[in-house]
């Protein structure tokens, strides 16, 4: 009789759905909403469910000018089926949901729940309300009331995870909105975050990323300028932890005693993705970054000093207001200087709620199209260039999952290197598992990946990889009523090659 009562149990659990948009942060935050669900009695639908759930939550992005958009159209699109299925509830939150706040029900009424960037925490007990009251809850904080890692969690990869140093952000960057929704910077304590990442480690993690909104400034909200560098090197003290990475810092922040920091501390990848959005001082200055172009180059220089192999990329914008052909060259200018492993370029589109949106100058789109095709083929030679400089390197390759689209056609497998390059390498004859760390000579180099067609020079087995073979064991020996499904995104370090940050990170 109790068998029959555990069985009826597992077919009534409700079923939730989780659509994440935009940056880093919000990946990490919607790691948090899952945690919170499944800690409230949920269970993950199965991959592609596509709004087929009891519960599905939109976390959402406000930076994009057409973000809203794309919300209510698939809002629109989950109607109909809400109507065939009683009892489905569906929750919006994130960005645009602090910045819309009564809005998103007025124009969406069958939305359930509305909540922010500042209580994500409440949500389980906000769709349980909505469902006793019959009526929407809508609660938006002003201030942050749980830091994310304080919450329960449901990490997408087993080997990997993001951990949060930060929230929020005291730059006034006129093309980001970020500050408006996410507050001021505030910093977790350092013991802290030094014991969730002994916590990840003792459960199989060997790779975390340190995560803010403006990573570097990591102290401001504690008086100790010299906090983050003082974290890095901790970190490398922490036996078990293979890879450190962090996302994204600011070139204001970013002083000397981080550069020795990550040059002498082994466990720290010589790895850099810092913004430089423009290159010309005039349009840096229109923007509100704190640097020029000599300091962000100045800058780049000494940590090739210190980490030859490092491997650097950025963001940029095209045709922010007032830009001109001039200053665009001194982007060009300031790429061909810096020589990035990789940059993700954006053209500039107005960001509702931000100062730059209403600034005179608004440059026609076919001119910045022009200059967004510029500037993408100047980089992917730059790429490709930097790449195959990367041919004949042995390299440690961390095995990652669901990176190489074409792995079955190919019979390969993927990882990232220590700069975190994408590597694709030839299978070898042993087992090897998403964590494991392979050694392998890269034969060949395109713009976007490299290339190792010989046999792995070694393999080795990891605790890591150990954690990703128990879970994976675990997902499928779930009984059919409870779909947590396998993980799909890979390590979160890779997130900035796999999606470009979205949100004004750095």
């Amino acid at each position: 009789m109790s068998s029959g009562n555990r069985s009826e149990a597992v077919d009534v659990q409700k079923s939730y759905e989780v659509r994440t948009y935009g940056c880093q942060m919000n990946v990490h935050d919607s790691e948090r909403l899952s945690g919170l669900l499944e800690d409230a009695g949920y269970v993950r639908a199965p991959e592609g469910a596509d709004g087929d759930a009891d519960v599905v939550v939109f976390n959402t992005c406000a930076v994009r000018e057409n973000a809203d958009n794309k919300l209510y159209g698939n809002l629109g699109r989950l109607a109909p089926m809400k109507t065939r299925r009683p009892g489905m509830q569906i929750a919006v939150g994130g960005c645009l949901a602090q910045k819309d706040r009564d809005t998103i029900v007025k124009r969406a009424p069958w939305v359930d729940v509305v909540f922010g960037t500042h209580n994500i925490g409440k949500l389980p007990v906000l769709l349980e309300r909505a469902r006793i009251q019959e009526e929407a809850q809508i609660e938006i904080a002003e201030s942050l009331e749980a830091f994310p890692s304080t919450l329960p969690t449901r990490r997408e990869s087993a080997y990997a995870a993001w951990v949060s140093i930060s929230v929020g952000c005291n730059n006034t960057c006129t093309f980001c909105i970020v500050p408006a929704l996410r507050g001021k910077e505030k910093d977790r304590r350092t013991g802290d975050i030094l014991a969730e990442i002994e916590a990840l480690v003792a459960e199989g993690v060997s790779e975390i990323t340190l995560l803010g909104q403006n990573v570097n400034a990591y102290g401001s909200d504690i008086g100790d300028r010299e906090a983050f560098s003082k974290l890095l090197r901790a970190c490398g003290k922490i036996e078990g932890l293979e890879r450190v990475r962090f996302t994204s810092p600011h070139p204001r922040d970013f002083t000397d005693d981080v550069i020795a920091a990550m040059a002498e501390t082994p466990n720290v990848m010589p790895q850099l993705h810092m913004p430089m959005q423009s290159g010309s001082d005039r349009v840096l200055k229109a923007m509100r970054r704190s640097y020029r172009q000599e300091r962000f180059l100045g800058i780049i220089e000494k940590v090739r000093a210190a980490m030859p192999d490092a491997a650097i990329s950025t963001d940029i914008i095209v045709g922010f207001p007032g830009e001109t052909e001039e200053d665009f060259e001194q982007t060009m200018h300031a790429v061909r200087e810096a020589r990035f492993a990789n940059a993700f370029t954006f053209q500039y589109s107005k960001r509702p709620g931000t100062p730059a949106a209403d600034m005179d100058g608004q440059i026609p789109k076919e001119v910045v199209q022009e200059r967004y095709m510029r500037l993408s083929a100047l980089q992917e030679q730059i790429s490709w260039d930097e790449n195959k400089k990367q041919v004949g390197r042995t390299l440690e390759v961390m095995v990652a999952e669901g990176e190489g689209r074409k792995d079955g056609a190919t019979q390969r497998l993927s990882g990232r290197a220590p700069d975190n390059r994408l590597v694709h390498f030839t299978q070898p004859e042993q087992p090897v598992r998403p964590g494991d760390v392979v050694t392998v000579e890269i034969t060949y180099a395109a713009p976007h990946h490299l290339l190792a067609e010989g046999t792995p020079l070694a393999v080795r087995a990891t605790r890591a990889g150990d954690a990703w073979e128990k879970r994976t064991t675990a997902a499928a020996a779930k009984p059919s009523g409870v779909m947590l499904g396998l993980p799909t995104i890979g390590a979160p370090a890779p997130l900035p090659a796999a999606a470009a940050p979205a949100c004004g990170i750095g």
